[in-house]
């Protein structure tokens, strides 16, 4: 009998995935009035972040002296590797970005190589086909350069690699050490938000030429970067709760729909241009997702049936037990 999820936790797995999407959408959204040379002109992105996680441990801090969530140990070490992991996945992002647009392209295929060198994951050729439609299409609508050097070729590879390792580590620790999504956020975030803060003006400087001390911070800018940061607390706790409940691969792949979103969104708020080529590569991106959720679930009926049931164990068990009574009888009958 294959089980189905109760109501409750469909609710919840979408739940997830629709804050991920919506405080996603929302602080690129508010990034780019921030950030750009038509809003506000605050391009310092590493610090930023910085900001987000500021904000994102003030949040654990209070909700666990409030005792709204519970404190379980994890090993600092564990935690000092994955903020190092998790801080060079978003400098190096922040400088791949600037130098080529196929880094996010690469993160899926990435992933699924890493998840089966890891831990022996293996894909069926339907989930196979789905990723590879997804990564065409996003390509199609988003690449628009392809001249990669040598610096932005070493920028790539590493904001790809550290990138996958971080998400796929969100997942596994919260396995092996029993936490939740907010826990392990809470406990991370601080790390991060005193690291960022204090090589984030350097590395920005170096990315932008420009020194964060010589802004000149308006109350508008002040009321987008509290924006930035309120959304980004929802953006963490979501990423968190939706690697934790599906897989790193299943949050590229379905975190795509953020794309075709911000696409549509900037052509409807910020004029942006968005042409048939757009259009298709969008069109082309949610088939694939479509497909992508339709492999897993077949890849998850597949398995169900593969794998022997307890039922198919405890009848074999059953049958081993009146057999023995049934030896034990005749036996008892031959002596009597």
């Amino acid at each position: 009998m294959e089980e189905k999820k109760p109501s409750s936790v469909i609710v919840s797995d979408v739940g997830a995935w629709a804050m991920n999407i919506i405080s996603s959408v929302g602080i690129i959204m508010a990034n780019k009035q921030l950030m750009s040379p038509s809003g506000f002109s605050f391009a310092f992105a590493t610090t930023l972040t910085g900001f987000h996680f500021s904000v994102t441990a003030l949040v654990g801090l209070v909700s666990n002296a409030a005792g709204y969530s519970a404190s379980k140990h994890v090993p600092m070490w564990e935690l000092l590797w994955f903020s190092i992991v998790a801080n060079t996945s978003i400098t190096g992002m922040n400088f791949s970005l600037m130098l080529n647009s196929i880094s996010k392209l690469s993160m899926i295929p990435v992933v699924c190589v890493m998840e089966w060198i890891l831990h022996g994951k293996q894909y069926s050729k339907e989930v196979k086909i789905a990723v590879i439609v997804v990564v065409v299409g996003v390509a199609i609508c988003t690449v628009t350069d392809l001249n990669v050097n040598g610096k932005g070729f070493l920028c790539a590879c590493v904001a790809i690699l550290s990138t996958s390792f971080q998400q796929i580590s969100i997942g596994s620790l919260q396995k092996k050490y029993s936490v939740s999504s907010f826990e392990l956020l809470s406990k991370t975030a601080p790390i991060q938000a005193i690291s960022l803060l204090v090589l984030g003006p350097a590395i920005d400087y170096y990315l932008t030429g420009k020194l964060i001390s010589n802004y000149k911070l308006s109350s508008g800018a002040f009321v987008f970067i509290l924006l930035s940061c309120s959304l980004a607390v929802f953006c963490n706790v979501s990423q968190y709760l939706c690697i934790g409940r599906f897989s790193a691969v299943s949050f590229q792949v379905l975190g795509h729909m953020k794309t075709v979103c911000v696409l549509t969104l900037g052509w409807l708020l910020f004029d942006s241009e968005l042409t048939l080529k757009n259009i298709l590569g969008m069109v082309l991106a949610v088939v694939g997702m479509v497909v992508y959720s339709w492999a897993v679930e077949v890849e998850k009926k597949a398995n169900s049936k593969i794998v022997p049931g307890k039922d198919n164990l405890s009848e074999a068990w059953q049958l081993l037990k009146e057999e023995s009574t049934v030896k034990d009888v005749e036996l008892g009958k031959s002596v009597g």
